[in-house]
């Protein structure tokens, strides 16, 4: 009989409804967790105990009731430390915002708890979602990074703190923390998720994130918080469609895509022979492999999204910077800075390029139902003085296309690896359905030795 904690989302929600689990003993289960592998881990840094068990309780007696609010009801969810919170401090990993205490709460906080969810805790940030390494360790080996930016959200969910923790993604702060910890990472296309209530990096660039152990999972929080939202001018007014029956219906033998240039080159041997045989077992089981061609765009996207990226956050942080440059970290400082003296000529070039890189993209990527790659070039490197390489996410993120990360392995220094999927805007139940049918063929469910 598992103990709470390892319930995934699904799995508790349907029990919670069913009358088989308690919310409070979900909720103590998790703190008692927490309590008992935070210590070293240090993936957590704000939570209110005592609103989570009142907060519990108070959905434990509606569920006797019979009164349900919606797909979490019950369910506790993570927050990386950049969702604004009414009454609970969001210092987004910065002296800068460490007294922050917003009076409202982030959109995708509202619709987490307009369907019963209970809001867990704030999970570590690196320094305002951007490269400074965060204080949280790698659950699969203390030396290796834990990636970032995400990475309190990610170790939490890897480590069975919580089921599901929102991160955001602005080059590669969902997927590859996701990777590096042997988790599933989503970032749906750009404007499904509002954001928001979300301390920005860049706002043209910057997705919510959602971090869990099961592309079902991933399927449930993304039905709990898509739809469009005035409040971010960003959002799409795009349906919402069911996302959990379209993963059923495209669960299927997906026709994969599959690009060898650049992604060989760029890969370890030990990560691209993991991707090579992942893609061998896929189509041993039924899915259909065609081999792609990058766009002539791609060659920009990285040096257009890093433009993008260090503009538009010396934009938002500007006064910040002006009053209190020496309390921002080295790196998101160097990255302001940079931005500072780019000009509007630049930042222009850099965004029509991403609209053609992202023409293009669809093109490509319209021509499979989904495109396999790596997930990262290399396993978590064993370096805590760096949050890795996102050279891999960037294209999706660049584009705004949706992406979702898949455990693929084990490296042999006993690390996680993994690949990612992508798809066409607006498809995640196509995009979901295909990692569904990866996730079930490929069989890997991956979990820290030392956190099972």
């Amino acid at each position: 009989m598992p103990q709470p904690y390892e319930l995934t989302v699904y799995q508790a929600s349907r029990q919670i409804k069913d009358k088989k689990l308690s919310p409070v003993d979900l909720a103590r289960s998790l703190l008692e967790r927490i309590d008992a592998t935070d210590k070293n881990l240090k993936a957590w840094v704000t939570i209110d105990r005592e609103e989570v068990l009142t907060t519990a309780k108070q959905r434990e007696e509606e569920a006797h009731q019979g009164k349900t609010r919606g797909l979490l009801h019950g369910v506790p969810v993570g927050l990386k430390d950049i969702f604004y919170t009414a009454g609970m401090k969001t210092a987004a990993g910065s002296k800068v915002y460490a007294d922050f205490v917003p009076d409202f709460d982030a959109t995708s906080v509202v619709k987490i708890k307009e369907a019963g969810g209970i809001i867990l805790g704030k999970a570590v940030t690196t320094e305002f979602a951007t490269s400074d390494p965060s204080p949280t360790y790698n659950p699969w080996n203390f030396e290796h990074t834990p990636g970032g930016s995400s990475s309190g959200s990610s170790v939490a969910v890897a480590t069975k703190t919580v089921a599901a923790a929102l991160g955001s993604q602005t080059g590669g702060s969902t997927c590859r923390p996701a990777a590096y910890n042997g988790i599933v990472g989503l970032k749906a296309t750009y404007g499904r998720i509002s954001r928001y209530g979300v301390v920005p990096v860049s706002w043209s660039l910057d997705h919510v994130g959602i971090l869990v152990r099961t592309v079902e999972d991933a399927a449930l929080m993304l039905q709990v918080m898509s739809g469009e939202d005035a409040n971010d001018p960003g959002s799409a007014s795009e349906p919402v469609p069911d996302f959990l029956k379209q993963m059923a219906k495209h669960d299927k033998p997906p026709r994969i895509g599959i690009v060898s240039e650049y992604y060989s080159e760029k890969s370890t041997s030990e990560v691209w022979a993991n991707t090579q045989a992942a893609i061998k077992q896929l189509a041993a089981a039924g899915a259909t492999i065609v081999e792609l061609t990058l766009p002539g765009s791609f060659k920009s996207t990285h040096s257009a999204q890093r433009i993008v990226m260090n503009v538009e956050c010396a934009a938002f942080h500007e006064q910040f910077h002006a009053a209190q440059a020496e309390d921002y970290g080295p790196r998101v400082r160097s990255g302001m800075e940079m931005g500072m003296l780019v000009p509007a000529t630049k930042y222009l070039q850099a965004q029509r390029l991403r609209r053609l890189f992202r023409q293009d993209m669809v093109q490509m990527v319209g021509q499979v139902d989904v495109v396999l790659t790596p997930a990262t070039p290399a396993p978590a490197p064993k370096d805590r003085n760096t949050t890795g390489d996102a050279s891999f996410q960037v294209p999706w993120t660049t584009s705004g296309l949706p992406t979702i990360t898949l455990p693929s392995g084990i490296s042999e220094d006993g690390m996680p690896l993994a690949v990612q999927l992508g798809a066409l805007p607006f498809e995640e139940g196509k995009l979901l359905g295909a990692a569904k049918w990866c996730e079930t063929t490929l069989g890997l469910q991956l979990s820290p030795p030392n956190y099972n």
